[in-house]
C-alpha cells in the first residue's frame, strides 16, 4: 500500500499542493502534520504514519525537507524504513529506492551527511579551541567566589558546622564540599 506524508510549518500554509501530488501518486492514506516546525520533534501525524508503515509499503513524501528534521534525523528514519523492507519515494527530489538511480541517490545523500557532521564537528572542536585561548570558560558559572570559599574555610576551621556555612551561602553542602576542594 502507499501512504502519504505531508508537512506545512506554519499555519498560513496549506498541504493542497503537496495532498495533490501524493494523490497523483497514488497514495491510499495520506497523514498531515500542519503548523509544525521540521524541527518540532513531536509530529504526531508522522509518527502514527510511521507506525502504520508495513514490509512491502510505499511511504510517499511531495519533499525530503517535509519528511527530516535535519539530514541525519532524515538519513535515520531512510535507514529504519530500509531496514523494516518499506520502500521510500520522494517526488521533488525523484528518489525512489525501489530503482538503482533512486538508491545510489541515497548513498550520496549518506555521504553528504557523514561530510556535513564531521565538518559541524570540526568547526566547533575550533571555535572551542579559540575562545580557550581568549580566555573564555566554558560550564556553569561557579556558585561561590575565591573570597566565600576562603571565609568558609575559616569558618569551618573554627569550628562551624558545613550545613550552617553552606546556607549562608544558599549551596548545597556538597556544593560547598566541591568548592573547598578545588
Amino acid at each position: 500500500m502507499k501512504y502519504g506524508y505531508a508537512r506545512v510549518s506554519t499555519d498560513d500554509q496549506n498541504t493542497a499542493m503537496q495532498l495533490t501530488a501524493l494523490k497523483r501518486a497514488g497514495c491510499k492514506k495520506i497523514f498531515k502534520d500542519e503548523g509544525l516546525s521540521g524541527a518540532t520533534a513531536k509530529r504526531p501525524a508522522l509518527t502514527r504514519c510511521l507506525k502504520a508503515l508495513q514490509k512491502g509499503d510505499t511511504l510517499i513524501v511531495w519533499k525530503l525537507d517535509r519528511l527530516g528534521r535535519s539530514l541525519r534525523d532524515l538519513i535515520t528514519m531512510l535507514d529504519d524504513l530500509r531496514e523494516r523492507g518499506v520502500k521510500f519515494h520522494s517526488l521533488t527530489e525523484a528518489i525512489d529506492s525501489v530503482t538503482p538511480t533512486g538508491r545510489a541517490m541515497w548513498q550520496m545523500i549518506g555521504v553528504l551527511a557523514e561530510l556535513e557532521r564531521s565538518l559541524i564537528v570540526e568547526r566547533t572542536q575550533a571555535g572551542m579551541k579559540e575562545a580557550r585561548r581568549r580566555g573564555v570558560q566554558f560550564g556553569r558559572k561557579k556558585k561561590l567566589t575565591p573570597a566565600q570559599i576562603a571565609k568558609a574555610r575559616k569558618l569551618i576551621d573554627a569550628g562551624e558546622r558545613v550545613e550552617d556555612v553552606a546556607a549562608l551561602w544558599n549551596v548545597g553542602r556538597t556544593t560547598l564540599y566541591r568548592a573547598l576542594a578545588d
